[in-house]
């Protein structure tokens, strides 16, 4: 039997790893063709010796001056600059093209992938949120598949299999509710970086993890969920679960409710989607329901998460209201973690790259990706326009 030939996009994260530990157990009827880092050389070197790809992309060129000695054993084709993704993705012996590229980066590699007809597993949220519509038509077009890999949307996805779309009445999207769940506002504000990463239940990136204590990553796969479901926002629920146990449900018109149980495991996602429609052994720890006790929901304060919010009007507003929505986050983000701003700054630049901002409808990629540097400029002007009133202050106090 022909092995399904895969390529992974952010090889060397959290999803990726995972992924190839998936592929690891599946055995000989996967075989990794290609894999792509930004800046973590050394891992991608190591993973390059195990897998013995045929290619290889290098998307940060200021990395290139040590290419030559980290991979000098490797015989396959490496790729270099952000457009290397571009040409992974549409690879003519590709089958599934794993996108886990943290950010906007990945976008044009998703897109190519659509395009070329791939199974386009979907990790980052940045695509569908950024060009949902873009990647959605493409996929139409060529008969693509776009099938999620985060652990929301594929626990949707497989709630889904027990009906039809036009049976839905709703999805419920869960969420842990991250670090500030129980805090108080003013505590939630001034919050310290390392209390922000400090998750309760999930392992993941310092920028996810900064999206889960503000709830961000909950606002983005609402409008992620209009694409990959084809619903409206009004068909959308959130509850926080701080079991991180249900994954997420779609209730049906009878009244039915199914749910995707598991163990916090980016494991399962990402084998339901290298395996879809069939379901294999896979390699994560079961789950022991009699251990848990109970399984807590909540509805989430809006006020409280004012991100999740926004969230909700920009995917009523939908258009490019979500290109600005995303880059501002990333942009602020950036600033927190780098300790340019305290914690509750980050949604107030969002809210005011929103307002600045008249959604325009049915761009092209090159128009959206114009945008969300506008969105990024304006926080940045922002970021600077904060730190000099903040000298100008200090001087005055001297």
């Amino acid at each position: 039997m022909m092995s399904k030939k895969v390529v992974i996009l952010g090889s060397t994260g959290s999803i990726g790893r995972n992924a190839l530990q998936v592929i690891d157990a599946l055995g000989a009827e996967y075989e990794v063709i290609a894999l792509s880092a930004h800046t973590k050389l050394d891992r991608l070197a190591e993973q390059a010796e195990k897998y013995k790809p045929r290619y290889i992309a290098i998307t940060d060129t200021t990395s290139m001056h040590t290419r030559e000695k980290t991979f000098s054993g490797y015989s396959g084709s490496v790729l270099s600059g952000p457009d290397s993704l571009v040409e992974l993705a549409a690879l003519d012996e590709a089958d599934i093209i794993v996108c886990a590229v943290v950010g906007a980066a990945g976008l044009p590699a998703a897109l190519a992938a659509a395009q070329a007809g791939k199974i386009v597993a979907i990790a980052n949220k940045e695509p569908l949120v950024i060009a949902g519509e873009l990647l959605t038509a493409a996929a139409r077009q060529s008969g693509a598949r776009l099938l999620p890999i985060d652990s929301e949307h594929s626990a949707v996805f497989q709630a889904m299999q027990a009906g039809s779309p036009n049976e839905v009445r709703k999805i419920i999207l869960t969420a842990s509710g991250g670090p500030f769940r129980n805090a108080t506002l003013e505590a939630m504000n001034n919050a310290t970086v390392q209390q922000a990463l400090n998750h309760p239940t999930w392992n993941m990136g310092p920028k996810i993890t900064i999206d889960s204590a503000t709830m961000m990553n909950k606002a983005l796969e609402i409008i992620e969920a209009l694409w990959l479901f084809d619903l409206p926002v009004d068909k959308i629920d959130v509850l926080i679960h701080p079991e991180s146990v249900v994954h997420s449900m779609v209730e049906f018109i009878d009244g039915s409710v199914i749910a995707q149980l598991g163990t916090p495991d980016m494991k399962v996602p990402i084998q339901y989607a290298l395996t879809y429609p069939q379901r294999r052994k896979g390699i994560s720890e079961g789950l022991q329901l009699h251990k848990l006790g109970q399984l807590n929901f909540q509805t989430p304060d809006l006020n409280h998460f004012r991100a999740l919010a926004l969230g909700f009007e920009v995917a009523k507003t939908s258009g490019s209201a979500p290109v600005v929505f995303n880059a501002a986050n990333e942009a602020a983000v950036e600033a927190f973690l780098n300790g340019r701003i305290r914690f509750g700054r980050i949604v107030e630049l969002i809210d005011g790259c929103l307002n600045a901002h008249s959604s325009q409808a049915h761009l092209t990629l090159e128009e959206l990706l114009e945008i969300d540097a506008w969105a990024r400029r304006h926080v940045a002007a922002r970021l600077d326009r904060g730190t000099a009133v903040m000298n100008e202050k200090q001087i005055t106090q001297r």
